[in-house]
């Protein structure tokens, strides 16, 4: 299979700190990728950088055929991102915040309300404040834009965070609902028993660098 991400001894600062200290790491089209470790391993700033936002300082990375290290900005429209800050307006309701990532990243009213009505939030909390949310409706409104936009690689930081047990569910079955569409995840996660479930492949981040494989399974 093509490789959507393609990572040769990649390194990226945090000011003077190596996050990243020659990552070396593939990831075929199609693969759900879980990355596991410690905290301060490395894994939410490797999903920045695939996302583009996050310069890589020395090495090889490329994502999507967007050659990072030349310019990352391109890679930036192609790739969805689900980070610990939803990045929400407050202002705007849950609807109007769906309705608008979607309309910047190019997709249209239609494939945001479909967001809404696949996370279930097309009923009452549509029109409600993203101020007013709780912390899992706010969880559930950021998946809603990552679903709406239809990325072609997803990056989900702890995507069952704040969730109770039918948003975990629905996150997995989101995650196996992208790949049947073409796309790709990777997610990094600390709850292994459920991720590792879902994953075809475990990759382990220690100390900034990808330490090995674990439970490889073939993409199916």
């Amino acid at each position: 299979m093509d490789a959507v991400v393609r990572f040769r001894a990649a390194v990226c600062l945090l000011g003077r700190f190596p996050a990243l200290a020659g990552v070396d790491l593939d990831v075929a089209a199609g693969e759900i990728v879980l990355l596991q470790g410690p905290n301060g391993a490395g894994k939410t700033t490797l999903l920045r950088a695939c996302a583009g936002l996050v310069p890589v300082v020395d090495g090889e990375a490329s994502v999507l055929g967007v050659d990072l290290v030349a310019d990352r900005r391109p890679v930036r429209p192609l790739v969805g991102l689900l980070g610990h800050s939803t990045g929400l307006y407050d202002d705007l309701s849950v609807a109007e915040n769906v309705r608008f990532w979607s309309r910047a990243g190019r997709s249209n009213r239609a494939d945001a309300d479909a967001a809404l009505a696949r996370l279930g939030l097309d009923g009452r909390l549509a029109g409600v404040p993203v101020a007013m949310l709780s912390a899992g409706q706010r969880r559930r409104t950021a998946l809603a834009i990552l679903v709406a936009r239809r990325a072609r690689l997803w990056l989900l930081d702890e995507p069952h965070a704040a969730l109770d047990q039918g948003g975990r569910d629905l996150v997995d079955s989101l995650m196996a609902d992208a790949v049947a569409s073409d796309a790709t995840v990777i997610f990094a996660s600390h709850e292994l028993d459920r991720a590792r479930s879902v994953a075809h492949r475990t990759v382990t981040v220690a100390g900034g660098t990808v330490a090995g494989l674990l439970e490889e399974a073939p993409v199916v």
